[in-house]
């Protein structure tokens, strides 16, 4: 996998929510990411170059599961209609993603993107959709998002095993928040500094080796030899070294992890 190419990539992804990319025709690509800390809405083209996205802070889902319908709701129509109007089309199809092993919640994510307009004509895990950006044929790519750390493992470029526990950002807020006596949402703010990620570090090193051992649980080091990090608590500086020590195997990730799954979702949309 060449790194420099997928940053490259990424980068034009997070310019998309500030700049509109010309599409290279009127078929447009949708990546729906209902996340337990963010909802994420990614257009691409018919050939994968991204054209615009959108984003809102969250709190509708509980690892990974829609706990408020209309509040989700809510949500993706604004990020929808925000989108249309600054792209002057409607975005009719879309994908969506599920953590791995929450496949009995597939119908109400569906119904969140169907109740905003959306025709859903795909429905991946998310660390598979990551993968569409990655592009491993063998190894692990993890997936550390608000409420649960997923995995899903590669051999021949094939999925051969997925799995998911409860463990994610929202786990690191709380310590950071007991820890400094301050409100969820500051802490919030303070995970998101990048400049204070040195200070929080060893503060929240216990959640993130409770991170480790889920993937090492699953993960057999004779038989894997890489890890690839995605989803929004993998920015924060130094989680790749706690893992890899954890683990003992070699750990990696994007610069911008956070939009690595919604682009992988984007790119699985059926037009």
């Amino acid at each position: 996998m060449d790194f420099e190419q997928v940053d490259a990539y990424m980068a034009r992804v997070e310019e998309s929510e500030q700049v509109i990319f010309k599409p290279v025709s009127s078929k447009l690509k949708v990546g729906l990411d209902l996340g337990t800390a963010y909802i994420v809405i990614v257009v691409l083209d018919e050939e994968d170059n991204p054209i615009a996205c959108e984003k809102q802070a969250a709190s509708v889902l509980k690892d990974g599961v829609v706990v408020d319908y209309l509040g989700a709701l809510t949500i993706v129509k604004n990020l929808k209609a925000k989108l249309e109007s600054r792209l002057g089309v409607e975005l009719t199809s879309c994908a969506i993603a599920m953590p791995a092993g929450t496949e009995s919640s597939v119908r109400t994510h569906e119904y969140v993107a169907e109740g905003a307009g959306f025709i859903v004509t795909n429905v991946l895990d998310e660390p598979t959709a990551a993968n569409s950006i990655y592009q491993i044929q063998d190894g692990v790519v993890v997936d550390i998002g608000g409420g649960t750390t997923g995995l899903a493992i590669f051999k021949d470029g094939n999925v051969i095993s997925t799995e998911d526990e409860a463990t994610g950002g929202t786990h690191v807020s709380l310590v950071l928040s007991g820890n400094y006596h301050i409100s969820f949402e500051e802490a919030e703010k303070i995970k998101q500094d990048y400049k204070r990620h040195k200070e929080i570090l060893p503060i929240v090193k216990a959640v993130i080796e409770k991170m480790a051992t889920i993937i090492g649980k699953y993960v057999d080091k004779e038989q894997v030899d890489a890890i690839y990090l995605c989803g929004g608590t993998c920015c924060l500086t130094g989680i790749e070294e706690i893992i890899e020590k954890r683990v003992g195997i070699k750990t990696l990730k994007a610069k911008n992890p956070f939009l690595v799954t919604p682009t992988g979702i984007a790119k699985n949309c059926k037009i």
